[in-house]
């Protein structure tokens, strides 16, 4: 045995040494593993040095933590509870407010209990938490309210008295309103195959007047007024009932005078725009002048009525019509045009409104079916939309302007035009009536010329040098470039084609529309072929006018039945 009573020898001392710092770093290295580990736990790992006791304690103390939440929880929905029930007692009696009275009546009647956690044994929250979220999941189906609902009123428990009332009393206020119409659907397409009717809207008509304190949703992105059928505007004068229709300037609504018997006016409703309201203002003074010189409106020119400002659109009070001539062509004589009396009192009616224009100096520059509209009994004829309309000499040369249908070769060229332009543009809109079929239907302004000569013949060179624009379709030789697109290389050519000879026969056209008509119904056809012939001569000088239009035998000797 060895005798402690003698220190250890230097050798002895170091080698004792260098185990107590083995020992230290292997200390260390179990300390990092465990502080890694503990590190990658979810939940914190338990003192090393708490006893059985603390830790008891501590559960004890959370278990009254949560105790002391419930009850926190249910005196604050008590409080809710008796604020809303204060707040609703000056609401009207709805039905919701019925179904909310006996909800919290079932609430009341059902027995308080205690929620207790003691028969739990794991030390984890998350099951306690999973404990309470099924009792109140077995609550809520017993009272039979949707999750949505008890959602909305545990995010209300924060907010002021006040401002629950303020939301109840919206929610009634928007259930017991009637559903707003969707007037995207009511907007009627001015090509469809349908009839153009106006949907008829029950009296009476209200407005929301909460809707007027907002001013920053009257109009969509492009200018165009929001309209909203039910919408009182002008004062309260106006009550729009129907959408009739929406062009490049402004949409059209058919509106009732509620303080003129209800009758019924058209409403053109500029967009919100400087250059178009620029455009609406020549319009109307159009439109005035037009009025002055026909006291009577009997010169089928579409009537004034009255005009306003409103929410920052002008808007044009018009006489209102029927539908359009494009809609009349389709319904009654698609494929083979209208029956010959009608084509006749068409178009005498639309000769006579170009003859009340060119006495006042106004050209139309926008003729074609679109813009004719008819009454009700399909009778009556009125040109209508004067946005593009223009004094004489005042006009400027541009190859886009009237509809590229309905062009004449002088506007594609760039020539000074006059009234002619619309006599061109009559003559496509009488034979469109006739067969039911476009006239020229050029998918551009080059191809237009192209379809022209096919029925008239080269355009005499003289015509063509005073063309501003010639040189995009003629050249140096005035032989016509006809534009292509190169199938190989997808690039745009140009054909030169110098000699074009008629190759369209305008009366075998019409007579294939009419077959197995009568002597008299042939003979008209053979008269409007030849008028037809004079109002579509390709030199503007030698293109038949208005008046002598007005005195042909087409116009002129009327259709024995």
């Amino acid at each position: 045995m060895a005798d402690n009573r003698y220190p250890k020898s230097k050798s002895s001392r170091k080698l004792g040494s260098e185990d107590s710092k083995s020992n230290t770093r292997k200390r260390r290295y179990e300390d990092h593993k465990e502080t890694k580990r503990h590190s990658d736990c979810k939940t914190p790992p338990i003192p090393s040095n708490s006893s059985l006791d603390e830790l008891m304690r501590q559960r004890e103390t959370l278990k009254e933590e949560l105790k002391n939440m419930t009850m926190q929880k249910k005196i604050e929905d008590h409080v809710l509870h008796n604020n809303l029930k204060n707040s609703n007692r000056n609401l009207p009696e709805t039905y919701d407010n019925q179904i909310a009275k006996q909800n919290r009546k079932t609430t009341k009647e059902l027995p308080e209990h205690e929620e207790d956690y003691s028969h739990l044994d794991s030390e984890d929250e998350e099951n306690i938490i999973e404990q309470r979220r099924k009792q109140r999941k077995q609550l809520l189906e017993k009272l039979n309210l949707h999750t949505e609902s008890d959602t909305n009123v545990c995010a209300s428990k924060t907010k002021d008295h006040q401002e629950v009332v303020n939301i109840e009393t919206h929610n009634v206020r928007e259930k017991t309103s009637p559903d707003k119409p969707d007037t995207a659907k009511e907007a009627t397409d001015m090509f469809s195959e349908q009839d153009f009717i106006p949907k008829k809207v029950p009296d009476p008509v209200t407005q929301d007047n909460s809707n007027l304190q907002l001013s920053d949703n009257w109009d969509d992105p492009e200018g165009y007024y929001n309209v909203r059928v039910g919408d009182i505007i002008d004062n309260n004068k106006y009550v729009v009932k129907s959408i009739l229709g929406q062009g490049v300037f402004a949409n059209v609504v058919l509106a009732h005078d509620i303080k003129t018997n209800n009758s019924e006016v058209a409403i053109k409703i500029m967009r919100n725009n400087d250059l178009i309201y620029k455009t609406g203002l020549k319009e109307l003074d159009m439109l005035k002048e037009i009025n002055d010189a026909d006291p009577e409106n009997k010169y089928h020119c579409v009537k004034l009525l009255k005009n306003f400002m409103h929410k920052g659109h002008l808007c044009l009070v018009l006489e209102p019509l029927c539908m359009d001539l494009r809609h009349v062509i389709k319904r009654y004589g698609r494929h083979h045009g209208l029956n010959m009396k009608a084509v006749v009192s068409y178009s005498r009616q639309l000769l006579l409104a170009l003859r009340l224009l060119k006495k006042i100096g106004i050209i139309h520059a926008d003729v074609k079916p679109d813009n004719i509209l008819v009454n009700e009994k399909k009778n009556v004829l009125k040109l209508c939309d004067f946005g593009s309309a223009s004094k004489v000499g005042e006009n400027e040369s541009t190859p886009y302007l009237v509809s590229r249908f309905y062009r004449a070769p002088e506007i594609i060229l760039g020539i000074p035009f006059k009234h002619s332009v619309d006599v061109w543009s009559t003559a496509c809109t009488m034979y469109e009536m006739t067969t039911g079929k476009i006239m020229f239907t050029g998918s551009s302004n080059n191809k237009m010329l192209k379809c022209f000569m096919d029925l008239k013949g080269k355009i005499p060179g003289k015509m063509i040098r005073k063309g501003k624009f010639k040189d995009q379709h003629f050249n140096y030789n005035h032989n016509f470039l006809l534009h292509k697109k190169d199938e190989s290389t997808g690039r745009e050519k140009y054909v030169e084609l110098s000699n074009i000879n008629a190759t369209r026969d305008l009366l075998l056209e019409l007579r294939k529309t009419h077959k197995n008509t009568s002597s008299d119904d042939d003979k008209k056809l053979i008269q409007l072929k030849d008028l037809l012939d004079k109002m579509l001569v390709l030199d503007f000088h030698q293109r038949m006018s208005v008046n002598d239009c007005l005195k042909h035998p087409f116009i002129q000797e009327p259709l024995t039945k």
